[in-house]
């Protein structure tokens, strides 16, 4: 069975929750309700999540605060979250947006099939992830087993599988270096965020990656996180 991504909607009034999932629901990916910011960090808690899609304007916690307490957290810091606003201040008002780590900020009405498309990108990525990191973890421990001698045809099988998941990361390098591209030439700041975000995740796993070559003590490296 294929996992699917979780993706967090929050925002205080029912119909534009329900209006989001309409929109997303053609993903086919499992979408998390949340009324207010109190309950979207109770959420994150306990689930990891692909995206974040917050309402600015909330009573009670609004979107910034709600967004500044997820990047304050060492499990949720790493989520890309995309603002949704009613209200248009101009060019402060979308830095600010920023500066709580939005990856970008979108203003209602908006087209459905650009959020679609700017959600679908968060997801694949975040997919990705979470298969080369299985994969890596099987990897360890065919590599641990190499070293200690016990069975000298799964180090066979673990060089194999080392050389699979070095071109499959390989092949999404590639992607990312072609979307950063054509992102450079455009002047939108979510563009540039989104691609620096795409950026870091891929250097994290190349990283990882590399400390399983042989030669390298893969127990010592870390594995990026999963958001």
């Amino acid at each position: 069975m294929v996992q699917k991504a979780k993706i967090l909607l929050v925002d205080d009034r029912p119909e534009n929750l329900l209006a989001l999932e309409a929109i997303l629901s053609a993903l086919d990916q499992t979408l998390v309700r949340a009324s207010s910011g109190e309950e979207a960090l109770k959420a994150l808690l306990t689930d990891d999540f692909a995206v974040i899609l917050l309402d600015v304007q909330m009573p009670g916690m609004d979107g910034f605060e709600t967004a500044a307490h997820i990047k304050r957290r060492e499990r949720t810091r790493d989520i890309p979250i995309i603002f949704l606003t009613a209200i248009n201040h101009g060019p402060h008002h979308t830095f600010r947006g920023y500066a709580a780590g939005a990856v970008d900020y979108i203003s209602k009405p908006f087209d459905p099939w650009v959020l679609r498309a700017k959600v679908s990108v968060f997801v694949d990525l975040y997919m990705k992830n979470v298969q080369l990191r299985e994969q890596a973890s099987l990897l360890r421990l065919q590599l641990d087993g190499r070293r200690s001698g016990e069975d000298g045809d799964r180090g066979t099988e673990a060089s194999g599988l080392l050389a699979e998941l070095s071109a499959r990361l390989a092949a999404v390098e590639e992607q990312a270096e072609a979307l950063s591209k054509h992102l450079d030439e455009s002047s939108d700041t979510a563009a540039v965020a989104t691609a620096a975000h795409l950026e870091r995740k891929l250097t994290g796993l190349r990283r990882a990656l590399d400390a399983l070559e042989p030669g390298n003590d893969g127990r010592s490296a870390s594995l990026p996180s999963q958001n």
